[in-house]
């Protein structure tokens, strides 16, 4: 898999992603950063990367939009360097030997000492129901 980071988290997961055997670059390396979310969105579509963000909220809504998608890895909440290392090898170790995340959002959330680690579709499949609020 081909994997950008996000500057909202640290170079290091960079080295992270390369360890386990895919190819990561980082938004700062890029000369993106500072970039509004579209463009950086943009250049995730061009280049089929998968992004790795803090940034939920604004992303999970672009991604909504893509009818189809590398992948999103969403990790939460914003923590040191270290703690953010360690949730993105504990995405690794729950992918396995997978080669992609076409239309995946994986969310790993850390509340204390336990991490929880969350997989599902974006765009949800057709089957699925949205019904308009009141």
């Amino acid at each position: 898999m081909r994997f950008l980071i996000d500057e909202c988290l640290h170079l290091s997961l960079v080295d992270v992603a390369n360890a386990a055997g895919h190819e990561a670059h980082h938004v700062v390396r890029l000369g993106l950063q500072g970039r509004k979310d579209p463009e950086v969105m943009g250049r995730v579509r061009a280049e089929g990367f998968t992004l790795v963000t803090n940034n939920a909220v604004d992303f999970r809504r672009l991604y909504a939009r893509e009818a189809i998608h590398a992948g999103l890895v969403v990790l939460l909440p914003q923590e040191r360097p270290d703690m953010q290392r360690a949730l993105f090898q504990a995405v690794f170790r729950c992918l396995g030997e997978r080669d992609d995340l076409i239309n995946k959002v994986i969310e790993v959330e850390i509340d204390g000492a336990e991490a929880t680690i969350r997989e599902y579709d974006l765009p949800p499949p057709q089957d699925v129901v949205r019904l308009a609020s009141t």
